[in-house]
């Protein structure tokens, strides 16, 4: 039986992986100017980590999760998203002490059991971001200005950035009685997994896909309707920091994110390049999980961005900070220039050269059709001649002139003759 990998999963190839090399390069970039570090945590968890922090009545922990007895008889999860083990780190490693807002970010796998589909994968990756520490509003405008900037930086096509209030432990609760209300009104309209989780999580029935379901949460009451006076504060200082950073938005009734942890603002970046699964970015404050695993008093916010869609919408056209050509090739004719090729390849590369040559003893044009092949900016051709003069012609690939060059000033200083030639 021919061996292939797991459904649901991709590999990830030259000629696509320096797409994601340039994501992951302009995230660090832009996150470090903000002040964030970055965090790797474990790529499995106990399952009583997710199954506490995330909420044993969301899709993920009910349905989507890789979870195995090891051999020591412990239940075992691979993480299907990073705030949660993010927190865990926070409290096990004590990051709270001294006091300070903890500003992390990470990027990595999860993996979630789900059908795949355009876009959704069963492991994917996310570049998520956690600011742990203050409840001032102005660190939910300000990370979501940064997420924004990442788009911008990115050359992203008109990310659309929906915002909403869910509320806080004090005004939350009358909330979920007036939706449980409501959905009990239009129970029997209701899909199946409404109808179970109506009691559990009234919220859920804001942002089911069900278009039956869908037409009742337009008319269900709104969250941002029915805020505490503080949380109404809150959230009017989000939208005027975000006008003020000039950040467009709009607010949405329905937006209420999967997971229990969420309170406060909520948001999601969508882009109308993806089809259905039009959500590229999700997030909001989270100020109770700290506490759910035994740390202290801890408001966070943060969010996650889903990589492989993100990547998805990076175009590479004429771009050529992602996709780089190789700056020489060696043409060798013979085999004392074989040898010495090796030699000044190795000379090269120390210098931050990217050098190919050929491998097998060949003609010249056939060694001239690789260079070309390799989209080598210049080619060197090195012979029994060119050693004893010490001299070699160098090409420039893309005009097509040609001149000779010293070898000795060419491993002096590599980079000064290739941008002189």
């Amino acid at each position: 039986m021919k061996i292939k990998k797991v459904r649901g999963v991709k590999d990830i190839l030259p000629g696509e992986i320096e797409k994601w090399q340039w994501v992951e390069s302009i995230t660090h970039s832009v996150f470090s100017n903000y002040g964030f570090k970055e965090i790797r945590v474990p790529i499995f968890e106990y399952t009583n980590l997710f199954s506490r922090g995330i909420g044993e009545t969301t899709d993920i922990v009910e349905k989507e999760m890789y979870t195995f007895e090891d051999k020591g008889g412990e239940k075992i999860t691979l993480r299907p998203e990073g705030t949660a083990s993010v927190a865990r780190a926070y409290v096990e490693n004590k990051l709270y002490n001294p006091p300070s807002l903890k500003k992390l970010y990470y990027i990595g796998p999860m993996f979630r059991y789900e059908r795949p589909q355009a876009g959704r994968f069963r492991q994917f990756y996310q570049i998520g971001v956690e600011a742990m520490g203050s409840q001032s509003p102005s660190v939910d405008a300000e990370v979501i200005c940064m997420v924004m900037e990442l788009f911008e930086r990115l050359q992203l096509k008109n990310p659309e950035l929906q915002i909403n209030s869910l509320g806080c432990p004090e005004c939350r609760p009358q909330y979920r009685e007036l939706l449980k209300k409501a959905g009990q009104e239009k129970f029997e309209e209701l899909c199946n997994n409404c109808q179970q989780r109506l009691d559990r999580n009234p919220l859920r029935l804001l942002d089911c896909k069900v278009e039956s379901c869908s037409q009742i949460a337009e008319k269900l009451p709104k969250t941002a309707e029915h805020l505490c006076e503080k949380c109404d504060q809150d959230f009017s200082l989000v939208k005027e920091l975000l006008n003020s950073a000039k950040i467009d938005f709009d607010i949405n009734f329905k937006l209420v994110r999967g997971l229990d942890y969420y309170s406060k603002t909520a948001f999601e970046i969508v882009s109308s390049d993806l089809g259905a699964q039009s959500a590229v970015c999700g997030g909001g404050r989270y100020d109770q999980l700290v506490e759910e695993f035994d740390g202290p008093a801890t408001p966070c916010f943060g969010f996650a961005i889903g990589l492989d869609r993100l990547v998805s919408l990076v175009s590479a056209d004429n771009n050529s900070e992602i996709f780089r050509n190789a700056d020489l090739f060696i043409v060798a004719l013979g085999e004392a220039a074989e040898k010495e090729s090796f030699k000044l390849a190795q000379e090269l590369r120390k210098q931050g050269i990217w050098v190919e040559r050929a491998y097998e003893s060949t003609s010249m044009k056939s060694q001239m059709r690789k260079a070309d092949k390799s989209g080598s900016n210049f080619v060197l051709i090195l012979g029994d001649n060119e050693l004893k003069s010490g001299a070699c012609p160098l090409k420039n690939m893309a005009n097509g002139e040609q001149k000779d060059i010293s070898l000795e000033a060419l491993i002096a200083s590599a980079k000064d003759v290739l941008k002189t030639a």
